[in-house]
């Protein structure tokens, strides 16, 4: 250790001894002018550590060993600490009158984790880093008939699996595998859920749940009012998409698997979580429908790589009058899974810095849903190359759902038309009809709607003690029959935890943002297709290359956190509440289909 280092750090402790610690407030009244001259240093200092956090974090998930793991954990504890003391410290200011926009900062800073004692601090972010660790080295080994283990497989080929096979047996095996890797951190994870309400506490909130739920500029028993309000605008269709997707399974698999009534199991909607029923769309597919057309073969045969479907969404993006990619994205984006080390496969985006250094992470398959993926992932990227001009409190979505639902309202332009219009579809091919389109579309958007809703109020639960450790599997598939109307394959286990096997409960990602996206996407969508002059059905809509559309979109998203979401929902659809409507529009026609055909099958049935 370098004597200047001693002597700087001499130097501070001495500084903290003489204020009476990092947490002691000045004795004089706080002023307007302190209040700025403090919002500033700390937007600067947060914006620096978020830089290191981000490094850290990129290396640990591109490179899992306990060394990555401690690295990013480390810078992780360093922006964790500085945020919770400067959301302490920013209480000072709280009674002052500030312009709007300090004001909004000064908020927003206080909506974040505090630990005051560092050992607490440095075993959270340590049981966070590891736990995302485990989820990214998850494997299944099968017992072969002799007792040997074979072959591990890694979660991305147990998908595959779910996905393509139609063997029951096979699909409980492999479901029932990977639900058995999470309790291996189940007591990590409880320990971890009594340290972040710790940490919630010290900043005055009820427990982490509550936290979360304060972070949508209203008070947290409405935001999860407003919840239950979206579910029940949409409900209806999800239930008709339901009772169509038991007759056909029942076709399928027989009524010995698939019961009459009552919950499904989960394993056989080709999707290990079932939020997702796209993949078994060749059982539901309409009667009769004649359209061959696959992307997925499409992109297979014409061995298009991960980097030419990137590109394809880059295009999309840049047709909207929006900038082409930095050459640093296309340098340090990790797009294929790489052979000589475990990586973190779950597709996400990455701001690296406070400039352009802007990253996809994703293990890219020439797959449809990867290249409506890549659509979404890029849409977080131009929303962070569209406010990081912003101060860093600002450089964020106006709520978190928003940042996901930008991607999203970019893929649904993916349209027949479009695939045409980037030579990924024939001219000559006949598309399949809207039914056939709109309901593989409602098997992803439509079916995801109660697990985007049932995941985080399962934690709310969790956080506020309401479900303890020993009840987490049976609160997790009581909301996953009530809501999803599904059952677990297998009796649960005492000490199961299969909210565990989705990786946004295992890194702790607050989820409610991806079931306010599914709904925002559609008021997005809708509002940038009437900014285009576009007036026909809504599904057939495609912005692709239409720069009035664009330059809407983009000024949304240089608002960042600038302003209540409210303000910047107004912005681009003319409306200030988020509403169930536009994605009802959407599917108007599906859902007449599917009563329809519900209507004769239990006729059917009858006879």
């Amino acid at each position: 250790m370098s004597s200047t280092f001693i002597k700087a750090l001499l130097a501070v402790s001495a500084i903290a001894a003489a204020s009476g610690g990092a947490y002691a407030a000045p004795a004089a009244k706080p002023t307007v002018a302190e209040a700025e001259r403090f919002l500033a240093d700390a937007d600067a200092r947060l914006n620096k550590l978020s830089i290191e956090q981000a490094r850290g974090a990129w290396v640990g998930e591109n490179f899992i060993t306990d060394d990555t793991e401690a690295i990013s954990a480390y810078f992780s504890e360093r922006y964790l600490t500085a945020s919770g003391e400067l959301a302490l410290a920013a209480r000072r200011y709280n009674g002052l009158k500030l312009k709007p926009e300090s004001a909004r900062k000064l908020k927003l800073l206080q909506l974040t984790l505090m630990f005051s004692d560092p050992k607490e601090r440095e075993a959270y972010t340590s049981s966070q880093t590891a736990m995302t660790g485990a989820y990214g080295k998850g494997k299944y080994c099968p017992r072969n008939a002799d007792g040997s283990t074979g072959t591990c497989m890694a979660l991305g080929e147990m998908e595959k699996v779910l996905a393509d096979s139609r063997d029951p047996a096979r699909l409980k095996e492999i479901w029932l595998g990977w639900h058995a890797q999470s309790p291996a951190y189940k007591q990590r994870y409880s320990q971890y859920v009594a340290l972040s309400n710790k940490g919630a506490k010290e900043m005055g909130f009820a427990d982490t749940g509550a936290l979360w739920r304060s972070q949508y500029d209203m008070p947290p028993d409405q935001f999860a009012a407003e919840m239950e309000r979206l579910w029940q605008q949409v409900k209806p269709l999800y239930a008709s998409l339901h009772t169509y997707a038991r007759y056909k399974l029942r076709q399928t698999y027989g009524p010995d698997v698939v019961p009459a009534s009552g919950p499904i199991p989960a394993h056989l909607f080709g999707n290990m979580w079932s939020q997702t029923w796209d993949n078994i769309y060749p059982l539901l597919k309409p009667a009769g429908e004649t359209g061959s057309y696959d992307l997925s073969q499409v992109l297979v045969e014409r061995k298009i790589s991960p980097k030419e479907m990137t590109s394809d969404a880059e295009r999309f993006y840049t047709s909207l009058g929006m900038q082409k990619l930095p050459a640093s994205f296309w340098e340090r984006s990790l797009l294929t899974k790489p052979r000589d080390r475990e990586v973190v496969c779950h597709a996400s985006a990455w701001p690296m810095d406070d400039k352009d250094d802007v990253r996809i992470k994703m293990c890219i398959t020439p797959t449809a849903e990867d290249f409506s993926t890549i659509h979404h992932e890029l849409g977080h990227v131009y929303y962070y190359l569209a406010y990081n001009k912003q101060p860093y409190l600002f450089r964020a979505g106006a709520n978190d759902g928003f940042h996901e639902a930008i991607g999203d309202t970019v893929a649904l332009s993916v349209t027949p038309d479009y695939l045409k219009t980037i030579g990924l579809m024939p001219q000559e091919a006949v598309a399949d009809a809207d039914i056939g389109q709109l309901l593989k579309r409602a098997l992803e958007k439509v079916a995801f709607l109660p697990f985007g809703y049932s995941v985080d109020k399962w934690r709310w639960d969790v956080y506020s003690g309401k479900t303890k450790p020993a009840d987490y599997d049976q609160h997790w598939w009581e909301l996953r029959e009530q809501y999803m109307g599904m059952s677990r394959p297998a009796a649960i286990s005492a000490e199961g935890f299969d909210a565990g096997a989705k990786y946004h409960v295992a890194a702790d990602v607050p989820y409610a943002r991806y079931f306010l996206a599914d709904m925002l996407q559609f008021q997005f969508h809708r509002a940038l297709c009437r900014e285009a002059g576009y007036t026909g059905p809504l599904h057939r809509c495609s912005v692709y290359g239409n720069p009035k559309a664009g330059a809407k979109l983009q000024q949304m998203l240089a608002m960042g956190a600038s302003k209540p979401w409210p303000e910047a929902l107004k912005a681009i659809s003319g409306e200030d509440k988020i509403d169930g409507n536009a994605l009802l529009e959407y599917f108007a026609p599906l859902k007449t289909w599917l009563d329809a055909q519900n209507a004769q099958f239990a006729a059917a049935e009858k006879h």
